[in-house]
């Protein structure tokens, strides 16, 4: 799995011009899952969003994490994360997981987050989406799981 987290004050994602998920203060996570990942990869990915100390502490120092601070997560699903360009110009996507493999796994980190404590909104699944963010920071990490 490989998830690009933003640090965000707000975000949302449009799908057919309705907002079908917004967060205030927290993080935005592009979701991309892999041909080879698996349940315990969600859960490991999971459990590292949630703790990742990317919020400033009194200092201004990155040491609170989203539980600390009571954040939500903004999860989209974000098959391009696994795009290889290495041949040519257009990029081929065969180590993406196929959508019937890919949801459920993505469906899992969500459950996942939510059963931490974590505020979940999300896309839709394989939609087109707009998503809209305010990059705190700004912040972005890429973790792959």
């Amino acid at each position: 799995m490989r998830a690009v987290c933003q640090r965000v004050s707000q975000a949302r994602v449009v799908v057919d011009g309705s907002v079908v998920g917004a967060i205030g203060a927290g993080i935005c996570v592009l979701l991309g899952v892999g041909r080879e990942d698996d349940g315990p990869a969600a859960g490991r990915l999971a459990a590292k969003l949630a703790r990742l100390r990317i919020f400033p502490d009194d200092a201004g120092r990155f040491d609170r994490s989203l539980l600390d601070v009571g954040g939500g997560a903004l999860v989209v699903s974000q098959f391009t994360l696994f795009a290889d360009t290495t041949k040519g110009n257009r990029p081929s996507f065969s180590d993406a997981a196929p959508p019937e493999r890919a949801e459920p796994l993505y469906e899992r980190l969500c459950d996942e987050l939510r059963g931490l404590g974590v505020p979940v909104e999300t896309g839709v699944f394989g939609a087109r989406m707009q998503v809209e963010l305010v990059n705190d920071g700004p912040v972005t990490i890429v973790l792959d799981q």
